[in-house]
């Protein structure tokens, strides 16, 4: 005899809360059998995409087919649910396809799941077939359909939906109007974004949240920080997402003035100890410098995590010091979780910027280790590192290792051959890397001038900028002029290089000009070396002792003694005094 219907539920509902799905499972299967008792089919259903039990779920699916069992608009939505959240999208549209009547909830359900399995051209596909069958939204729909417009970046079709918005029922919605100014703020519309905010007749916090991310994330960080002491004096209470909003909002001269207050702030309010915002935290002191502050919100935390960990270690990258530290967090790091990329990567950059090549090796060797195969940051850290070592050789085995390459990967060896003198090398790499359909960026151009003008290459330098120019479309910024500059100097053809320097937006930058500078020196132009050191000295760059130095030097090569004194005393006069040169070095036991 079958348990009645509310026995039957209640029963499952017992079975799952002591852990016991498949035994929840086993008795609807066998109990189930009238077209009334869908509604445990559901429940079922619902259990299985909360567990993430995929397997019990199709197994329900399996029975409904084969028994023949007359599945209703409300049980057919619910397999849409569980097979979406499983991102078995095909599935759940065949399910969708086969229902002969559609509710609302089954449109949006099927929208919601393309949404959240990063099809989003797709979900506005079914919206627009949704329109097309005359079914309209609801405030879920929208919601969903919006998300997708905001990922693609498409604030033409958001602003389309916004129309149907306004002309239905959901206008006044909270949960719409934070998708529309998500939209609009991702979309760096800001104006619409305050226009929908300030229409809002009541605002909850995640409508304040949404503000405070859209301005943060459009790096308008005085207007975030604006709208979070508005958001206090109106009584909105802050959490979590919005002092994460807020100190990605933290950049510039006075960042570290910023992290501190809106530190106090997340104390204030009884945050210090969350976990999200404590690594949050320590990203923010390390972006503006503050090693100090960083170590001593790792040491409150009691959970010393992966993220936190590896922001702490970028920082010391980033410094070049404290090599001895960042060893001693990776190694504790290691003893109790696995080693991810990025993290690798942090170390790896960080023995590149003080050419430890002996750690080097050894996370290499780490690196192998965990992973089959190089991750791509990984193998491109690698050759970075083992070109700034010196060991060209060795980048150039990580890079014939790695299965998948990128731009990076490509320019990062072409960036090594051209500082370890191997010029030709480079130009050969460049030409490989065409042929397999690569397209090379900016930064590949400018290491290849790089390589060409360090390497005495005058004719293939000036090819390399005319291929990038003409061939790629690629404009020239200051970085590519410099270098041609430096090119053409080095090679002798220094009027050709000042011509250059006259005729482009280059004429009052600083590095520009010294490289042209440099190069007067070496070949002695006394006059062009006059023009364009006094133009440093006096105007563009007063304070880098490495120009009054190569004025100086340009006069004492000419035998000009007294305008090279009057370089050194208007030195002395300023003040400044030239940098002196360092070296690094390992000890070995």
């Amino acid at each position: 005899m079958n348990l009645q219907l509310a026995s039957l539920n209640s029963l499952i509902d017992s079975l799952w809360h002591l852990g016991k799905l498949g035994e929840a499972v086993k008795l609807a299967l066998s109990h189930v059998s009238e077209p009334h008792h869908y509604s445990v089919y559901s429940k079922i259903l619902q259990l299985c995409t909360g567990l993430k039990s995929i397997r019990y779920g199709k197994l329900i699916h399996g029975h409904i087919i084969t028994d023949g069992f007359p599945c209703n608009t409300c049980l057919n939505t619910r397999l849409i649910i569980f097979y979406s959240k499983f991102g078995e999208m095909e599935t759940a549209r065949k399910v969708f396809d086969q229902m002969s009547e559609r509710t609302v909830v089954a449109w949006t359900a099927l929208l919601s799941g393309y949404s959240q399995n990063a099809d989003y051209h797709e979900a506005l596909r079914v919206f627009q077939a949704m329109n097309a069958d005359g079914m309209k939204a609801n405030q879920f729909t929208y919601g969903s359909v919006l998300r997708a417009c905001t990922h693609l970046s498409s604030l033409e079709s958001g602003k389309q939906i916004q129309s149907c918005v306004h002309k239905g029922r959901f206008v006044n919605n909270l949960f719409v109007q934070s998708a529309l100014i998500d939209l609009h703020s991702k979309c760096g519309n800001m104006e619409d974004a305050c226009s929908v905010f300030e229409s809002m007749e009541t605002r909850d916090l995640i409508s304040w949240n949404t503000m405070i991310g859209g301005y943060a994330a459009q790096g308008l960080n005085d207007n975030a920080i604006l709208e979070f002491l508005r958001m206090l004096r109106e009584g909105m209470l802050p959490d979590s997402f919005t002092f994460g909003s807020l100190l990605r909002a933290t950049v510039g001269s006075d960042g570290l003035a910023k992290v501190n207050t809106i530190h106090g702030y997340i104390l204030q309010f009884g945050l210090g100890s969350h976990e999200f915002l404590s690594g949050s935290l320590i990203d923010a002191y390390v972006k503006c410098g503050s090693m100090y502050n960083a170590n001593r919100v790792y040491n409150t935390r009691q959970n010393k995590d992966l993220v936190s960990c590896t922001a702490l270690i970028k920082g010391y990258a980033s410094e070049g010091t404290n090599i001895t530290r960042a060893l001693q967090l990776f190694k504790d790091l290691q003893r109790n979780m696995a080693i991810d990329g990025m993290l690798l990567c942090s170390m790896i950059n960080m023995c590149a910027k003080t050419a430890s090549l002996s750690l080097g090796r050894q996370l290499h060797a780490n690196s192998l280790k965990f992973q089959n195969q190089l991750d791509v940051a990984v193998g491109n850290a690698l050759i970075d590192m083992y070109s700034k070592s010196g060991v060209i050789q060795d980048a150039k085995r990580v890079f014939d290792e790695m299965e998948v390459k990128n731009v990076i990967s490509w320019t990062s060896l072409i960036t090594g051959y051209g500082k370890n003198g191997y010029g030709r090398e480079a130009l050969t790499l460049y030409v490989k890397m065409e042929n397999e359909g690569l397209k090379p960026n900016d930064v590949t151009f400018l290491s290849l001038l790089f390589a060409c003008s360090h390497n005495g290459l005058t004719r293939e330098g000036l090819q390399c900028f005319n291929d990038m120019v003409q061939r790629h479309e690629i404009l020239p910024r200051v970085e590519h002029y410099c270098c041609l500059v430096d090119h053409l100097a080095r090679g002798g053809r220094l009027e050709e290089a000042y011509d250059l320097v006259c005729k482009t937006e280059a004429d009052s930058d600083a590095s520009v000009l010294g490289a042209m500078l440099g190069a007067c020196s070496t070949y002695g132009n006394v006059n062009m070396g006059r023009i364009v050191g006094r133009r440093l000295v006096f105007g563009v760059e007063t304070e880098n002792p490495a120009n009054y130095v190569a004025l100086s030097s340009i006069y004492a090569g000419a035998g000009l003694w007294r305008n090279a004194m009057e370089m050194r005393m208007l030195m002395k006069k300023n003040t400044i005094s030239k940098y002196p040169g360092y070296s690094l070095c390992q000890l070995t036991s």
